[in-house]
């Protein structure tokens, strides 16, 4: 008993000293684990608190509610040019920084976008056409034929085919002109589609018609685009919206078996071939299926009568409102034009236009983001990016920057110098920029020009860009309906000197 008593009274002793002895180790292991917490907490961008995963709840949540661009503005706002939210439970970085964007563009391993692969399915785009196609087998068979279609020797007939449009549709205004008031938006939308028929189709079609289906489809785009797994499990939520997309594809496949039959009827092949039909031959030796033709060719056509009419809008509306620049774009287009009509060798020689239309998508940029998902692990302007993030460039706060005299206003002296890629970005850059730029400034020149040529512009009761109520999700556009979006247009041989 003796011998027991003494044996746990040396226990007793030891335990102590054993304590003592671990805690110095535990206590500097816990130290070590929080300063190392610390560290890595300041090194990572700034934004909402993960919280027990409430953050990312509740971030995913504003995406939702807000629209893409609004949230995005909500974030830069509140937190600076580079912050770290959560999309789909997936960590996604929002960057208006000019510098860490500019790389973004330019880098090879931020070549693909992100969104729910289910949505995308819905409206075709999974693994089809070119904007959202994440796969780069596919992408490197068909941007060529886009490319082939957009640049070099096609972009002769561009300025041509511009005139002809605009002024077929200013001849037919009253047909969208109520008590005075030209619905702009629609004259537009109706041009653009036209020039896209006449340069990549070349078939007869029901411009109404397809300009409701397509705004039927971007809305649907846009709407499923975020949407959480959960959302497509119950198919009465998103049927609508697959049969917007599957009615615009069903367009798109009937004009194709309407071009394989003018084809199948010419006796000869022009030699330049347009874009429809550099798709039917790819289709035909075997380098994509029908899905991709169609796919690609309703995104050809829905790419203009759904961003460039807007930014068409927006350019005419800022015109309007500043009677200084229209009359210094009239001056100048009697100087390199007068009496004639718009041609290829006057475009160079019109400066002020293009830095009306740069300043007007520096200010109210229709595409204000840009989607990317990281490819690969990155460090971008000290932030440390791992593989699989997600990333959207938030243009149009971008383009507010302090580079530009004037970042606040719209004015052309932001456009009097040379302006660096990096603080200007309308059009991306880099392995997946948009390969339609060099068309669209062509097209938009033009067209304004051409209406420039016959009307003066007005606003309608002196309303301007700021006050239209805007949705801004996938893109920026004016929300629809909405009064008082029409615009007068006077006769330039009617109006006040």
């Amino acid at each position: 008993m003796i011998g027991i008593l003494s044996s746990v009274q040396s226990i007793t002793e030891v335990i102590p000293e054993v304590i003592a002895g671990s805690a110095a180790p535990l206590i500097f292991l816990i130290l070590a684990l929080i300063v190392i917490w610390n560290c890595k907490f300041r090194s990572s961008p700034p934004g909402p608190s993960f919280c027990m995963g409430i953050g990312p709840i509740v971030s995913y949540i504003h995406f939702l509610w807000k629209g893409i661009g609004k949230a995005c503005n909500y974030y830069n706002d509140k937190y600076g040019e580079f912050v770290r939210v959560w999309i789909m439970g997936e960590e996604t970085l929002i960057i208006s920084r000019p510098s860490a964007a500019y790389n973004v563009l330019k880098h090879a391993g931020y070549c693909s976008r992100f969104g729910n692969e289910f949505g995308l399915q819905c409206v075709g785009m999974r693994e089809n056409g070119i904007i959202f196609n994440n796969n780069p087998d596919s992408v490197k068979q068909i941007r060529p034929i886009f490319m082939k279609a957009l640049t070099g020797s096609r972009l002769q007939n561009v300025t041509a085919v511009s005139v002809a449009s605009t002024k077929a549709y200013l001849e037919r205004l009253d047909q969208v002109t109520d008590n005075g008031q030209v619905n702009v938006l629609k004259l537009a939308r109706l041009i653009v589609l036209d020039i896209n028929n006449k340069l990549f189709l070349r078939v007869p079609l029901d411009e109404n018609e397809i300009l409701g289906k397509i705004q039927n489809y971007f809305d649907s785009w846009q709407t499923l685009l975020l949407k959480p797994h959960l959302f497509f499990k119950f198919s009465w939520l998103y049927k609508k919206h697959e049969e917007n997309a599957q009615e615009l594809r069903m367009s798109m496949k009937n004009l194709i078996m309407k071009k394989r039959q003018s084809i199948a009827e010419s006796e000869k092949l022009e030699e330049d071939t347009d874009f429809a039909t550099d798709l039917i031959f790819a289709q035909d030796h075997g380098d994509l299926t029908s899905e991709n033709v169609c796919q690609c060719l309703l995104e050809m056509m829905i790419a203009a009568p759904d961003t460039m009419s807007v930014s068409l809008y927006f350019i005419f509306m800022l015109i309007a409102q500043h009677p200084d620049v229209q009359e210094g774009l009239i001056e100048e287009i009697k100087t390199v034009s007068g009496d004639n009509e718009v041609e290829n060798s006057d475009l160079p020689q019109m400066k002020l236009m293009e830095s009306c239309i740069n300043e007007a998508m520096r200010y109210m940029p229709v595409v204000d983001i840009i989607m990317r998902r990281a490819m690969e692990d990155n460090v971008i302007d000290g932030h440390y990016i791992k593989k699989g993030t997600n990333v959207i460039l938030n243009i149009k706060r971008m383009n507010r920057n302090e580079f530009f005299p004037k970042p606040n206003e719209f004015s052309l002296q932001n456009f009097e110098t040379a302006v660096p890629n990096r603080y200007f970005q309308p059009f991306g850059s880099g392995p997946r920029a948009c390969v339609g730029k060099h068309i669209a400034m062509v097209m938009m020149k033009v067209i304004t020009a051409t209406l420039l040529k016959k009307y003066k512009l007005h606003t309608l009761d002196g309303r301007t860009v700021d006050d239209i109520k805007n949705i801004n999700n996938l893109s920026q556009h004016p929300e629809e309906p909405q009064s008082r979006l029409e615009m007068i247009f006077i006769a330039r041989r009617k109006a006040n000197p």
